[in-house]
């Protein structure tokens, strides 16, 4: 089953000629979300192939405009493209109050809802639920509130091996019954531990978007042992104190979160114009955390 990341976006501040603001789309599954809306964002979707109408729900990170300028065109083009279902819209306050204005000059015939969701900012909680997909809040440290976000594959449901189900010739009512986790007692009175007949089909996964903030260990401790990271590296490491004013991120800060989160994996992007070379702030990146990439706009990491 995918659990893709494709990136849309990696540059802070302002577009450039060769990149974007922030946006992301996280598929699981061939479900699709939307994470930040830089300027530009659905001309991004359609470069990437990647049709505005799958979108299920979006997720932005902060209201700063190089997050979030993208969505109120997107959100028209929608309706425009014959959306009809609603769109659901997870961000800090107060977006809600920045939608109404746009509905009211721009989108008062829009043919669907949209619905906002406010994301606490100083909360660790779990703000999306599916049947396959938890989405936490991950509270950061920048200038504004702001909060990352833990996209977390819940724990597939047991199967029960057929090998077994022959072996001890298992009714259906005792399939179903293992597949609830118990264990099964035979017409001899032989129990068979539930850890004997099923198996997990396979290990959740899971991803975090940690957008613009500075170093924080609360973070790292909250994503522990994600598959796959991405954290904003605006600035090398020579910028540390303008890093720090700013409330973002150095390579040192990304690479040490990724190393005590435990992550296996750390992607980097958000970076400032003044960097024509991303490989410079890579490399810095793996001398703390080796297994360290480029967020390059229009790849697709697989998790």
């Amino acid at each position: 089953m995918a659990f893709t990341v494709t990136i849309l976006g990696n540059s802070s501040a302002k577009p450039t000629p060769k990149a974007h603001p922030s946006a992301q789309v996280v598929n699981l599954n061939e479900q699709y979300y939307l994470v930040d809306a830089g300027e530009g964002v659905q001309q991004q979707l359609i470069r990437r192939g990647i049709n505005p109408l799958r979108l299920r729900a979006v997720f932005i990170s902060h209201l700063h405009g190089d997050h979030c300028f993208g969505l109120f065109p997107l959100i028209a083009t929608l309706g425009l493209e014959g959306k009809r279902t609603p769109l659901d819209i997870y961000a800090p306050a107060p977006m809600g109050d920045i939608l109404e204005y746009h509905k009211k000059y721009f989108w008062d015939d829009l043919p669907y809802e949209v619905i906002w969701h406010e994301v606490k900012t100083t909360e660790h909680c779990i703000v999306f639920e599916n049947n396959t997909l938890e989405v936490w809040s991950v509270p950061l440290r920048h200038s504004m509130p702001t909060a990352g976000y833990h996209f977390k594959e819940k724990e597939p449901k047991l199967n029960v091996d057929k090998f077994k189900i022959a072996k001890y010739n298992l009714s259906i009512s005792q399939i179903v019954a293992a597949k609830r986790g118990e264990d099964i007692e035979l017409s001899s009175g032989e129990v068979i531990p539930n850890s004997e007949l099923t198996y997990i089909p396979f290990k959740p996964r899971s991803y975090a978007y940690l957008s613009d903030t500075n170093y924080s260990a609360k973070a790292a401790e909250r994503v522990k042992g994600v598959d796959l990271l991405y954290h904003e590296t605006t600035y090398a490491q020579s910028e540390e104190m303008w890093a720090k004013g700013r409330g973002h991120s150095t390579t040192f800060d990304a690479a040490k979160v990724a190393l005590r989160a435990e992550a296996k994996r750390l992607i980097i992007g958000h970076f400032s114009s003044r960097y024509k070379d991303h490989t410079i702030l890579r490399d810095e990146c793996r001398t703390i955390f080796e297994n360290t990439d480029i967020a390059i706009e229009g790849d697709t990491f697989t998790i």
